[in-house]
């Protein structure tokens, strides 16, 4: 017997009457403001991997041989340093070994060792340089441009230049970490002063209501498929009466196109989501466990490798089917005991399960994408909002370090097995400091490769034209296969 969720699911209900019979005329949600691209494009889609807290470069992807040898000596910068909290120990080495991974030999720390079956595929930018050591603005800086609020997120920029590849599912969706959001939460990846369709759509993969709000909740029984049915109808004709009477202000056009997405949604969100039809051996690569699984209280790579993966994986299913930017988020805002990136008390604690269970995940997702033919056309970039210190904290953390940290790209249009940039002998800052890479940089290399030139896209907004990379960036060209 048929229930009522499986009901709408299959006949379009709920939201979606009006949005239902769009969908069956084959009515397109519409493409982005760009006709053409400005030159031809390697890449059509975008995977944001994001470590929130601040992941330690040091201890990962850049090593420092001058660590190892100075270990526990006192550490002297040569400059007068003014550290976040009072973090400014003896030298530290890397928690972990690091060996040489794949043909270009690179070196990685041994908790993100499964990314050696990939790194060739990576191009690793170790002189990346932040404006800030506070969290909530440099994380802003990543994922905005910019590091104060109202500014949208690089998948919003994405979405209004380019528009969507499904009518049914959103352009740009967000995976949050599984225990919740990290520092700015939804600003994050707000559209701000674009139109608010281009927003993120927050997806939590493995929860009971992965996309909040898309059915009614089940306590109200009273509210039939019919009904339903019949209130979006009405809905959407005084919505559109409405619009009519103003039409200067984008908002209500927005608010309609989001209901008549989420009423598409319905039909096709289950199937995009449902892991269950997946192979054992794709599940068992992202990480993935068993369903039912009691997770200890302690963090362990465990848990984190089957919630990233999870994700990985969805993020995985949601591109085949044409979703064009998707954000994962690891780590969660600031709490005790950490469960994010930022590790001021203990790195191995701390980053040991989180950069096993990313690696994990993000090794999987990039030779399921290259078995599938997709990462030729997908581009993914791991982020941080900055690093962490050369010296030590107390015995076994790293203080907050603005000045250097690392990004990596892989897949359409990069050069795999390559290095761009580098730190100097402590990892403190870039080598060359008169010519870092800036977050700038990333995006309008990201921008390019999506055959967007970073200074055409632009949004007039208080008499300024506005771009995602404001007045700067220059597209990072070493990289480019």
């Amino acid at each position: 017997m048929t229930n009522r969720r499986d009901f709408l699911w299959q006949s379009g209900g709920g939201l979606g009457g009006v949005a239902l019979s769009s969908l069956l005329g084959g009515e397109a949600r519409g493409g982005g403001v760009l006709q053409e691209a400005h030159h031809r494009p390697k890449a059509k889609r975008v995977i944001q991997l994001f470590m929130a807290g601040a992941a330690s470069h040091l201890d990962l992807f850049d090593y420092k041989p001058e660590l190892v040898k100075r270990h526990g000596e006192k550490s002297d910068f040569g400059e007068h340093v003014e550290a976040f909290q009072n973090g400014l120990g003896p030298w530290k080495k890397p928690v972990w070994d690091f060996a040489p991974h794949g043909t270009c030999g690179k070196l990685l720390g041994e908790t993100v060792s499964p990314l050696g079956e990939v790194v060739d595929e990576m191009a690793f930018i170790h002189n990346m340089t932040g404006r800030t050591g506070v969290h909530s603005q440099a994380t802003y800086l990543q994922a905005t441009g910019f590091d104060r609020p109202g500014f949208p997120g690089m998948g919003s920029w994405v979405s209004y230049g380019l528009g969507s590849l499904n009518d049914n599912l959103p352009t740009f969706v967000v995976l949050p970490d599984h225990r919740g959001y990290a520092s700015n939460g939804p600003k994050n990846w707000a559209s701000a002063f674009l139109p608010t369709v281009h927003q993120g759509t927050i997806i939590r993969p493995g929860t009971s209501e992965p996309i909040t709000h898309l059915f009614p909740h089940e306590s109200a029984k009273y509210l039939t498929p019919q009904a339903e049915k019949d209130a979006g109808s009405l809905l959407g004709k005084l919505n559109r009466q409405y619009a009519k009477q103003r039409s200067g202000d984008s908002r209500l056009e927005a608010r309609i196109q989001s209901y008549e997405l989420a009423a598409r949604m319905q039909l096709a969100a289950p199937e995009a989501l449902d892991l269950s039809g997946e192979p054992d051996y794709i599940k068992s690569m992202y990480g993935l466990s068993s369903d039912g699984t009691k997770w200890p209280k302690e963090i362990n790579w465990k848990e984190e490798a089957d919630a990233f993966g999870r994700k990985c994986l969805s993020a995985r299913r949601l591109l085949e089917r044409g979703v064009k930017f998707v954000q994962i988020w690891s780590g969660n805002d600031n709490g005790f005991p950490r469960r994010n990136w930022d590790s001021h008390e203990d790195i191995e604690r701390e980053h040991g399960p989180l950069s096993r269970g990313m690696a994990i995940g993000t090794a999987a997702l990039i030779k399921d994408l290259k078995q599938r033919g997709m990462l030729e056309d997908t581009v993914i970039l791991w982020t941080t909002e900055f690093g962490r210190m050369p010296s030590t904290q107390g015995s076994k953390g790293r203080d907050h370090n603005p000045h250097v940290f690392t990004n990596w790209l892989a897949g359409g249009g990069v050069r795999g097995g390559v290095t761009h940039g580098e730190s100097d002998e402590w990892g403190y800052k870039p080598a060359d400091r008169k010519n870092p890479t800036q977050v700038y940089d990333i995006h309008a290399t990201i921008l390019h490769l999506l055959g967007i030139d970073h200074e055409k896209l632009v949004f007039r907004k208080d008499s300024i034209d506005r771009r995602l990379t404001d007045v700067h960036g220059k597209v990072i060209r070493e990289i480019l296969a």
